[in-house]
């Protein structure tokens, strides 16, 4: 799967930096098929090829932060014993995080 598209660069670089913002726009959710966990991007760096989100890894609250990420960790992650690869929901569409995390069931 391609979890960069030049479309959704295009997103990324309209909305540009969130750091100000108390509630982000989500552009691109990113998910293990076998498991919870799941990243959020909310800004995305194409010369350093990081994202910054909320990275859900946990089942609680407590356990789940904002932080980056790079495409290179997400592309090359495989869960075992399967082999799967994370994936980008093809589906998702953009809303603040608030409103994400609700809907996704994302503490």
């Amino acid at each position: 799967m391609n979890l960069m598209t030049q479309e959704l660069l295009a997103k990324f670089s309209k909305v540009g930096r969130q750091g100000n913002n108390p509630d982000p726009l989500v552009i691109a959710k990113f998910f293990n098929p076998c498991g919870r966990q799941t990243w959020l991007a909310t800004e995305y760096d194409p010369q350093e090829r990081m994202f910054f989100g909320y990275v859900s890894l946990f089942n609680t609250e407590h356990e789940n932060e904002f932080g980056y990420f790079s495409l290179e960790d997400l592309l090359v992650l495989r869960i075992k014993p399967f082999g799967l690869a994370i994936e980008r929901d093809l589906y998702f569409d953009p809303a603040p995080l608030s409103v994400v995390k609700k809907r996704e069931t994302i503490y």
